[in-house]
């Protein structure tokens, strides 16, 4: 029976099969890590740590798929997919779906309207994501 992952690939599907590689998946948890520290700098506009920090969920999310040899179409599918890559449930991957809604809205209409409860729970939600990512390591 395919996995859930499995069946979201293929032709016009979110997702496509490729081979992990550890260079590209320790260069993302690099990249994700060191946003994820900035983001924590209070002395940074709430602009800027929200963006840090939707980077770094992002970068850190696509290392777990990546991981489990896949590559998403689009940039949101890594979120959605995180009770299949990391076993997060939807307190984790709703946050960052609704900073990703965010990105867009300033990323393509200029439209930013962040405030600091978001950008404290987009911070708790990569942390999440990286505790994880850290304790599937530790068996792998």
């Amino acid at each position: 029976m395919p996995s859930p992952l499995e069946n979201l690939a293929g032709t016009g599907k979110p997702l496509l099969a490729e081979a992990p590689d550890a260079v590209e998946f320790a260069g993302l948890l690099r990249s994700g890590r060191a946003r994820l520290t900035d983001a924590r700098n209070a002395a940074l506009s709430l602009e800027s740590r929200f963006d840090l920090a939707y980077n770094a969920a992002h970068a850190l999310c696509l290392a777990a798929l990546r991981r489990h040899g896949f590559r998403a179409r689009h940039r949101y599918i890594v979120f959605q997919v995180l009770p299949h890559t990391l076993g997060l449930g939807p307190e984790v991957w709703r946050v960052l779906a609704k900073a990703h809604d965010l990105r867009n809205l300033a990323e393509y209409e200029g439209h930013v309207d962040v405030d600091a409860r978001l950008v404290t729970d987009v911070i708790a939600a990569c942390e999440a994501v990286a505790g994880n990512i850290d304790a599937t390591n530790k068996g792998v």
